[in-house]
């Protein structure tokens, strides 16, 4: 091969520098021709070496093995990391471009850069992630794929004949390769701007603990459980009193006790012992013995008795009547 195509094709695959290809314009530069020129030296170079890999079948086959036992594409990035590192993932994309059952499909708005022994594959993939996304949208809550949820899932989203075509590899597979739906940590596939999948700062971590722990906890020890999460989150443990002005400022959270803070998915609503006084009365449309009015108070807080019945006889917002139950003091 000339010294220039092989330059060429070693420049275009990141061979002199593992990692870092360059474009058809900067070897046009250096050399001194067109983008066009260059291209055509690449495929030139490539033409000169296809004969050659006769010998290497079995290697294709299992290249193609690898795509076909994930539904016929694979997004280029976790398709290369499968035979090797860094190093030599420029090289597998090289083997790749000179063989033809493999096509590469470039990146696009919406999806990822991905590899495929076969176009159809893609039109299902797309069929499969516009389902996946409505019923995601439905359920409002990150999903994970094993067997047998493939069919469980989609139910009368898919025909069945496409439904049966799926295994939960194929499905994974066709799900990596949008840019809307991404997975987690934990295995669990959402929408992209979920919290649950991509969470945004402390206030989202700190949903995500209360959400795990299933239960209110206080400010120290959801500081606490941030830090040592092994939720995949790269950060170090948070300051307190950051995770404290978070929880203040954001609606998803409501203060239930002294520094103790619930999830307003929870039922819990905001505001002080008498404001929440004030509306189960007002819920209940009548009046309501003391004991009825502390029971319902505990189940939104977390006081003390004597708290709900201090608050109860401020005689500016409550009324007891004659026979000693309470009401909201009309204005």
């Amino acid at each position: 091969m000339p010294q220039r195509t092989k330059d060429v094709i070693w420049r275009r695959f990141g061979f002199k520098k593992p990692g870092k290809r360059e474009t058809l314009e900067a070897i046009g530069k250096k050399y001194g021709i067109t983008r066009e020129r260059v291209r055509q030296i690449e495929e030139d170079g490539r033409a000169r070496l296809k004969p050659k890999i006769g010998k290497y079948q079995e290697i294709f086959q299992y290249f193609i093995t690898q795509l076909e036992s994930s539904g016929g594409l694979k997004r280029e990035d976790l398709f290369l990391n499968l035979f090797g590192d860094k190093i030599l993932q420029n090289h597998i994309s090289f083997l790749l471009s000179l063989s033809a059952p493999f096509i590469r499909l470039s990146e696009t708005k919406d999806f990822y850069p991905l590899w495929t022994v076969d176009s159809n594959s893609l039109t299902l993939a797309k069929k499969v992630i516009a389902s996946f996304y409505n019923i995601l949208g439905e359920k409002k809550s990150p999903l994970a794929i094993e067997e047998p949820k493939p069919y469980q899932i989609f139910g009368k989203e898919l025909e069945k004949q496409t439904v049966n075509r799926l295994s939960s590899q194929a499905l994974q597979s066709f799900l990596e390769i949008s840019k809307l739906i991404q997975q987690n940590p934990e295995g669990l596939f959402g929408l992209k701007d979920w919290p649950e999948i991509n969470p945004r700062g402390i206030k989202d971590k700190a949903y995500l603990i209360l959400k795990k722990e299933a239960k209110p906890l206080h400010f120290t020890q959801i500081t606490q459980l941030i830090g040592r999460s092994n939720l995949g989150w790269k950060f170090s443990r948070p300051n307190l009193q950051s995770v404290h002005n978070e929880l203040i400022r954001d609606p998803r959270f409501v203060l239930v006790g002294r520094g103790l803070y619930a999830l307003k998915d929870w039922g819990y609503t905001n505001g002080v012992v008498k404001d929440v006084i004030f509306k189960v009365l007002k819920e209940k449309n009548e009046p309501l013995s003391k004991e009825e009015i502390v029971d319902n108070v505990l189940k939104q807080r977390f006081v003390k008795e004597n708290t709900i019945l201090l608050n109860l006889n401020n005689k500016k917002y409550f009324l007891r009547t004659p026979k000693g139950k309470y009401t909201i003091r009309e204005i």
